[in-house]
């Protein structure tokens, strides 16, 4: 099969072997991928990656088996694909049926990050394998388009960050950065009944983008900071702060500017060494929360989100290539202006 592979730093397109499924998988012909910002910064910080792995499955952060960065490595973990053949005692799902699936298989060896395993190829792939396990893999509802389907991984990140949060309706919220992740708590935090929610980001596209998903207010944080705009159109209602950026600098500047007794919700992942002022914390008595990923159940709500056009994502989708075109997809979202999410999409 055709994949774009990471091999030695850098992405290659080559022919591969085809996955065989095993007992109680699927062999799943991937129809759409999306591109995750966390697969840009793996390329090339892989070993940042591996490492941060490694600390956080002493706490149970990571699944399964370590990525090892001297074999091939194929990404992709936001996909839908169509089963096109089963292994023994996979019956929960017929041949012929589009299906979602939170990013992890099993095997006897344990568990298996899909796009961050050496042993089970992600998305950037023509076949993937899946196991075929009810709270794992989902079968598309209502006609969906795969294409759309894909969304289900990057938006249950918005939703399960706004779930361990303490939003309610009742509340405000500042969203820093208008990428994906931003753009999937903007969306979140509509549906939760949030009236003012602020979103701020250099992008004027990606500021475009966080109207449509439900932001009340959006600003250029060079022009006028986040919490100052919601001081001028709300400024009375308990504020929640979620940090969708990722970048060193940015947390400290956000207990910086947060009102006492705020929460902030950190979503945006960090790779680097980064250095705060705990003092700020203290005095403003604020609440820090880090997220990760979601849970099977929210996975399966943000698919029926979409499914019923609760959530719609299809202004996100901003670009398709083949797998082909993956290494050049991933130069091109270097650039704000250009692209939000570009799918890949083999064979469609």
């Amino acid at each position: 099969m055709r994949a774009a592979v990471m091999r030695d730093g850098r992405l290659e397109v080559d022919d591969v072997p085809d996955p065989v499924p095993g007992p109680g998988q699927l062999l799943v012909r991937t129809l759409a991928c999306g591109i995750c910002g966390s697969d840009l910064h793996t390329l090339h910080h892989a070993d940042h990656m591996v490492e941060m792995a490694s600390v956080a499955a002493g706490g149970d952060g990571f699944p399964g088996q370590p990525m090892r960065l001297d074999a091939d490595v194929i990404m992709g973990h936001e996909f839908c694909g169509e089963v096109v053949d089963r292994g023994e005692h996979a019956d929960q799902h017929a041949v012929g049926d589009l299906v979602v699936s939170v990013p992890i298989t099993m095997d006897a060896s344990g568990l298996h990050a899909i796009g961050y395993s050496n042993a089970y190829p992600g998305g950037y792939a023509e076949l993937m394998v899946l196991s075929d396990v009810p709270l794992l893999t989902f079968t598309v509802p209502n006609g969906l388009d795969p294409e759309l389907a894909a969304l289900t991984e990057p938006m249950a990140v918005g939703h399960h960050a706004v779930e361990r949060s303490w939003t309610t309706a009742a509340d405000s919220a500042v969203v820093l950065g208008c990428g994906p992740v931003g753009l999937a708590i903007i969306a979140a935090l509509r549906l939760k009944g949030v009236e003012t929610i602020v979103a701020a980001d250099f992008s004027p596209a990606r500021r475009a983008l966080a109207t449509l998903q439900g932001a009340t207010e959006v600003v250029d944080p060079r022009t006028e900071p986040a919490v100052e705009a919601w001081r001028r159109v709300d400024g009375r209602r308990r504020l929640i702060v979620f940090e969708a950026i990722g970048v060193p600098g940015i947390l400290d500047q956000a207990m910086a500017d947060a009102p006492r007794g705020s929460q902030i919700l950190v979503a945006g992942v960090c790779m680097e060494p980064d250095r705060v002022r705990p003092m700020l914390g203290v005095v403003k008595e604020l609440n820090i929360q880090f997220v990760f990923g979601y849970d099977p159940m929210e996975f399966a709500e943000t698919l029926r989100r979409i499914a019923e056009g609760e959530l719609d994502v299809a202004p996100l989708i901003t670009g398709r290539v083949p797998i082909d075109g993956v290494p050049d997809a991933f130069e091109a979202l270097a650039d704000p202006e250009a692209h939000a999410k570009i799918l890949v999409t083999p064979g469609r």
